[in-house]
């Protein structure tokens, strides 16, 4: 950003862009910080939030609200397909940047609506995360007893904060076996490896929702740890 502010002209758009929850492993962008920094050097910044709407901040506001800094991002983007168990996607930002993007952006202008059903499955999901937050909480108290889980059979899962939590195995080809292993004995895990993320960061996606039980959690990383001592990795 420091070259970016010293080499280009000042007349120029900076656009910073980062998601927001990361969807491989589970960490959560510093939007603090980064918006920090796009005051300094006069940059803009855009979050894609896909994986952090319906999971983060007040009521599942998303991770923007989680920092505390509503109105402070330029622009916000994301999908419908994760939390609002939709199709299509959003852009969230000013009514100029918004309207703008309506008769300028070449990918929306020849595109054809979204179906009718569709944006009214997305507004009572909407309603359903705003107005039930007991959901959003029993996510949270799921991923908080998963985490601890992992952690008391001492398998790798680095610095996981979130409902994404990765299941380190570090080894190519043994994520793919395991996740077959898993998946024979009623384990859905999507196996994560490069270039996705670097060759010694192969990992299992373990992914939470607010409809699974504690003792359907507690079985699943039973399975997972039992599979990971058959193959070395325990």
């Amino acid at each position: 950003l420091k070259n970016l502010g010293e080499n280009h002209s000042t007349d120029s758009l900076r656009l910073i862009v980062t998601d927001g929850l990361f969807s491989m492993e589970g960490d959560i962008a510093h939007v603090d910080k980064i918006v920090q920094l796009a005051e300094k050097y006069d940059a803009s910044v855009m979050i894609d939030d896909a994986h952090g709407l319906g999971v983060l901040g007040k009521n599942g506001s998303g991770t923007v609200n989680s920092f505390g800094l509503d109105g402070e991002v330029e622009m916000i983007i994301g999908t419908f397909s994760k939390s609002l168990a939709s199709i299509g996607g959003f852009i969230a930002g000013s009514y100029d940047l918004v309207n703008y993007l309506q008769h300028n952006a070449r990918s929306l202008i020849f595109s054809a609506s979204l179906p009718p059903a569709s944006a009214a499955s997305v507004i009572a999901a909407l309603d359903i995360i705003e107005n039930e937050p007991e959901h959003v909480e029993k996510l949270w108290e799921n991923t908080n007893h998963a985490i601890d889980r992992f952690k008391e059979l001492g398998m790798d899962i680095g610095k996981s904060e979130t409902p994404i939590i990765p299941v380190y195995i570090r080894d190519n080809d043994k994520a793919f076996i395991i996740s077959r292993m898993l998946f024979d004995n009623g384990v859905f895990v999507n196996p994560v490896i490069s270039p996705a993320v670097r060759p010694e960061d192969s990992l299992l996606r373990f992914s939470l929702m607010a409809t699974h039980s504690i003792a359907l959690i507690d079985d699943a990383i039973d399975k997972i740890y039992a599979a990971g001592k058959e193959l070395g990795i325990y």
